[in-house]
């Protein structure tokens, strides 16, 4: 009984291990969130403040931290494979540290787009190197709870921007500088926890041919070595990845599908386009500014519940039943939003309507799309995947958040936008019934075997 009990605490603690591990990489995701949203306070007051034409407003004020984005997910892919998951994420932490100073700080519309810009290279690497990382570090069983706490860190921080919005805007003369600025706080946090991990043992084996180094990292995170089956699948792995040459080879062709899909239909409901303009579509909904700011929270609190549901389910029910919930939940949504915009319905129907958009994206696409182009690549080559699926997904959400302003302002009612956003999550759930795997409970190897022909 006591050797039983003792077996049992041991586990217990290497689980605690790798949980404690993967959430403090995690937190990359919750100053992707934080970053991503914390500007939708400041909208306004910025536009007024510099007197700038729509266009130029969502281009450089709204959209510029996106085109790093974008940036910043194209590239990340080389210091992930030549300095390593870690170093990546560390510098991932300078980055949001510089541009939540800088931004704060700035005195005119281009040296705040800059450090802004440098702001999004950060959230575009992070979208790299957090989830191939957490990845990379858990155990099949587990790996997509543990991806998927990437995505609660950034619904978390989504919540968390929503919140210091609505406190601080009120705070000083200039309200919008305390609420892009103090994301400098919490990037100071994640640059203390982010040194104390460990490298990925797969990096380290396939990357340093280090055997010794990995199977010490995977003992200290795991409570043991990996096997040798699994040795020799990501040897063969490599040897088939090496002969591939690049990503880009008819071999992985069905990956880099999936990648696409996924990303191109995450960004096609509209999501980033109405959580940087939550206040303003809640404003268009009738409500005033500071209800708008509350309706926000309410947004964030929703997305942290869903969220939590989804993450609690992935590793139950499977990436693809998720999906398939998200985008019936997605459709639903969306379609009602834009009948009552049309409509003119006033009051809190159009809030309630965004808040079951807000469930449906953060139970499916929100829990499931990080995890899912994590998985799917192979491990030489997962960082260059993820690149590409990250990359897509930020190019759509920059062009959407350039344009929003400029929409919203020529449609009298953007109920009409809405219906454009409705018909595309039909196409997903399209795309999620005939072609995209369940990923659920296979190792990152036996998935290679599976996906790649």
């Amino acid at each position: 009984m006591v050797e039983y009990e003792a077996i049992l605490t041991l586990k217990y603690l290497k689980m605690n291990k790798v949980f404690k591990i993967s959430l403090i990489s995690s937190l990359a995701g919750f100053l992707f969130g934080f970053d991503t949203v914390v500007i939708s306070g400041a909208d306004k007051q910025l536009q007024a403040l510099w007197n700038t034409s729509d266009l130029f407003h969502g281009t450089f004020i709204m959209s510029m931290a996106l085109w790093g984005t974008v940036l910043g997910a194209i590239f990340a892919s080389y210091p992930c494979n030549y300095f390593g998951r870690k170093n990546t994420l560390i510098g991932i932490g300078v980055l949001y540290l510089f541009s939540a100073l800088g931004s704060g700080l700035s005195l005119d519309p281009y040296s705040f787009s800059f450090f802004r810009f440098l702001g999004g290279i950060g959230v575009g690497a992070s979208t790299i190197a957090a989830p191939t990382y957490v990845s990379e570090i858990s155990p099949a069983k587990k790996r997509g709870q543990l991806v998927a706490l990437y995505q609660f860190n950034i619904v978390f921080g989504i919540l968390i921007a929503f919140v210091s919005n609505f406190l601080l805007r009120d705070f000083g003369t200039q309200p919008w500088r305390w609420m892009i600025g103090i994301e400098a706080l919490p990037s100071v946090l994640y640059l203390i926890g982010i040194v104390s991990v460990p490298k990925s043992p797969r990096w380290v084996l396939f990357k340093k041919k280090n055997l010794t180094k990995a199977q010490a990292i995977f003992k200290e995170i795991n409570g043991n070595e990996l096997t040798e089956s699994e040795i020799e699948e990501i040897n063969l792995e490599q040897d088939s990845a090496t002969s591939q040459k690049f990503l880009f080879s008819k071999t992985y062709r069905f990956p880099l599908i999936l990648a696409f899909l996924i990303a191109f239909f995450n960004q096609l409901s509209g999501i980033n386009a109405f959580l940087y303009y939550a206040p303003r579509i809640f404003e268009a909904a009738g409500l005033q500014e500071s209800a708008a700011l509350l309706s926000s929270i309410g947004i964030g609190v929703t997305n942290l519940i869903f969220t939590l549901l989804g993450l609690y389910l992935i590793d139950k029910i499977g990436r693809r039943l998720l999906m398939i919930i998200g985008s019936i939940g997605y459709i639903l949504s969306l379609s009602l939003v834009s009948i009552a915009f049309l409509q003119g319905w006033q009051g809190i129907s159009i809030p309630i309507f965004l808040f079951l958009f807000i469930a449906s994206h953060a139970i499916g696409q929100g829990a499931v799309i990080w995890v899912f182009i994590s998985e799917i690549f192979p491990d030489s080559l997962r960082a260059q995947g993820q690149s590409f699926g990250s990359s897509v997904h930020w190019i759509l959400a920059a062009l959407i958040t350039l344009f929003m302003p400029i929409v919203l302002s020529a449609f009298s009612n953007p109920g009409y936008v809405f219906i454009l956003f409705a018909g595309m999550m039909i196409l997903q759930l399209i795309f999620v019934l005939f072609l995209m795997p369940e990923t659920k409970g296979f190792t990152l190897e036996r998935l290679n075997k599976l996906l790649i022909k």
